[in-house]
C-alpha cells in the first residue's frame, strides 16, 4: 500500500446517500442489491458496472490476478515493489502525471499487493472518468522501464519496511512472521514485503517479464460504481481497453493446504515492545466452502468488538488482555483464493503468560462448541456483519473494489449481493461445527512475542532460585 496525501473532497465525493437504499431496494424490503452489470471484452478484460446516481462521482478500481503469492522466488517482496512502480509514469504519461491528473481534478488514488491480487483505485468527479480510464489503460500498455524509478522505488519500499516492520514495535508479527509458520509452501509462507536483499537483487528485466506475463487485459477486472450507466461504462472500457492485446499468462501453481495437524509454538524477542503479545492463528476454510461464511460469523462471535466473546472472556472478565484483534490473512472473509488464516492478536499483561491468553481462548472456543450461540447473540453479530458490509459498499471507491476482487477471485461479482444471504443462513450449528473443525489446537500456530528485557530477565531470576 502506498502512503500518500489525500485531497480533500467535496461532500458526497466518496459516500453515495442514503437514498440509494430506497432506489435499490429488494423485494425483501431490508436488504439493498448493490447494481451489478459485467461484460467481457475480445481481449479478455472482464468490466464491471456498478450504476448510481446518487453523486456526481465515480470510484475505479482494476484488479489484477496476481499478488505475492505469485511473485518469483528469491524475489520476496516483488509484487509489492511492483505495485510502486506501476505509479512511477510510461513513455506517455511520465513520472507523477498519473497523480497530478487525478488529485488535481478533485479525486485521490492508492494501490495496495495482497497474496491473490493488487489493486489499483480511484475516485474523483465523473467528469475525470475519461482521464482516469487512459491512465489505466496506458499503464496496463507498458512502463517506463529505467533504472532510475527501480532504485527509487525500491528505497521506497525498503523504508517502508524499516517504518512499518523493522522499526515497529511487534512488527508485523501477528500478519507477517505468523504465516510462515502456519503454511508449508513457500507461495503460502515467505514474506510478502520483501527482504532487503531481495528487493536490491530485482532488475529490470525482472520487471518488464512480470508486466508481461501477469499485467495484461485477460488477467485484469476493471469496475466503475456510481455515477455512470453500463452501456456508458462498457463503452468507455472498449474505448480505452480493446485495443490492449490479451498476453499469455503463467499457470498458477497449486498452493492448496490441508489443515495443520500439528500445533506450533514460537517465542520471539522484540528489543521495542513494552508489554508481551501473542498471534494465534488457525487456517480456514477455503474460499467457496460451505463452511466459509458459518466461519465469518464465528469470527465475528468471537472477536468482533467490544461485545465479543474473547474481548469479554479476556479483556472485561478475567482481565489477562490488554486488546483483542482478529484478522483474516492480509484481507477480509470474502476476499482470499488460497489458504488464509483467521488470526487472534492481543497484547497481555507481563504478569500473565500466553499459557494462560491460550487456556482462556479454548475455554471460550469449547463453550461455542458446547452450548453454540443464542438467537439473541446470533442476531446482533448478523446484524453487525450486514451492517457493515452494506456501509462498505456505499462508498463508490470501496463498492468498485469489491466488486473487481468478487469477479477476479470468484468469477462473480454478484457474489456481493449473496454474502448477506449467506450470513443470514447461518445457524448456531453451523458455528459448532467450523469451531469443532477448524479451532483445534492441532491446526494452531501460536507466537509468542516477548519484550527483549523479559527474555534477559528470564534466566536471571531462574538463576537466582
Amino acid at each position: 500500500m502506498r502512503k500518500r496525501p489525500v485531497s480533500v473532497l467535496l461532500a458526497g465525493l466518496v459516500m453515495a446517500s442514503a437514498a440509494t437504499f430506497n432506489a435499490n431496494a429488494a423485494p425483501d424490503a431490508d436488504r439493498w442489491s448493490v447494481p451489478v452489470a459485467v461484460k467481457k471484452l475480445d481481449n479478455g478484460l472482464t468490466v464491471v458496472v456498478s450504476e448510481d446516481h446518487s453523486s456526481p462521482t465515480v470510484g475505479v478500481s482494476v484488479v489484477y490476478h496476481v499478488g505475492m503469492r505469485l511473485e518469483p522466488r528469491n524475489r520476496t517482496g516483488f509484487a509489492h515493489l511492483f505495485e510502486h512502480l506501476m505509479f512511477e509514469g510510461t513513455p506517455n504519461a511520465g513520472e507523477g502525471v498519473f497523480d497530478r491528473v487525478i488529485t488535481g481534478g478533485g479525486g485521490r488514488n492508492n494501490g495496495s499487493t495482497r497474496p491473490d491480487f493488487t489493486n489499483y483505485i480511484e475516485v474523483a468527479p465523473v467528469s475525470a472518468l475519461e482521464p482516469i480510464l487512459w491512465l489505466e489503460a496506458d499503464r496496463m500498455k507498458t512502463l517506463d522501464f529505467n533504472p532510475v524509478t527501480l532504485k527509487n522505488q525500491q528505497d521506497v519500499v525498503k523504508e517502508e519496511i524499516r517504518v512499518n516492520v523493522k522499526n515497529q514495535p511487534y512488527g508485523g508479527f501477528m500478519w507477517i512472521d505468523i504465516g510462515q509458520h502456519s503454511f508449508q509452501k513457500w507461495e503460502n509462507n515467505h514474506d510478502g514485503y520483501g527482504s532487503f536483499q531481495d528487493l536490491e537483487n530485482a532488475s529490470l528485466q525482472d520487471v518488464a517479464a512480470f508486466h508481461r506475463d501477469y499485467y495484461g487485459p485477460n488477467n485484469a477486472v476493471i469496475a466503475l460504481a456510481g455515477d455512470v450507466t453500463p452501456a456508458q461504462g462498457f463503452a468507455l472500457a472498449e474505448k480505452y481497453f480493446g485495443g490492449i492485446p490479451a498476453r499469455p499468462t503463467p499457470k498458477a501453481p497449486d498452493v492448496r493446504e490441508g489443515l495443520n495437524t500439528a500445533e506450533k509454538r514460537v517465542t520471539q524477542s522484540d528489543a521495542l515492545a513494552q508489554v508481551p503479545a501473542i498471534a494465534t492463528a488457525w487456517k480456514i476454510p477455503d474460499r467457496g466452502s460451505k463452511d466459509q461464511a458459518p466461519f465469518a460469523v464465528l469470527g465475528e462471535v468471537l472477536s468482533g468488538g467490544d461485545a465479543s466473546r474473547l474481548y469479554q472472556g479476556l479483556v472485561k472478565g478475567r482481565e489477562l488482555a490488554l486488546n483483542i484483534e482478529s484478522l483474516y490473512g492480509l484481507t477480509d472473509p470474502w476476499t482470499y483464493d488460497g489458504p488464509t488464516l483467521f488470526t487472534t492478536f492481543a497484547l497481555y499483561k507481563p504478569n500473565s503468560n500466553a499459557d494462560a491468553l491460550l487456556t482462556a481462548i479454548d475455554e471460550e472456543i469449547a463453550r461455542v462448541i458446547k452450548d453454540g450461540v443464542s438467537d439473541a447473540e446470533l442476531k446482533r453479530v448478523k446484524t453487525r456483519m450486514l451492517a457493515d458490509w452494506y456501509n462498505g459498499n456505499e462508498s463508490f471507491i470501496s463498492r468498485a473494489d469489491t466488486l473487481a476482487k468478487l469477479q477476479t477471485l470468484w468469477g462473480d461479482a454478484n457474489v456481493v449481493n449473496k454474502i448477506p444471504g449467506w450470513i443470514e443462513a447461518v445457524t448456531s450449528a453451523d458455528i459448532q461445527r467450523v469451531a469443532r473443525t477448524y479451532l483445534t489446537k492441532a491446526n494452531r500456530t501460536t507466537i509468542d512475542r516477548k519484550p527483549a528485557a523479559m527474555l534477559q530477565a528470564a534466566p536471571a531470576a531462574g538463576q537466582k532460585n
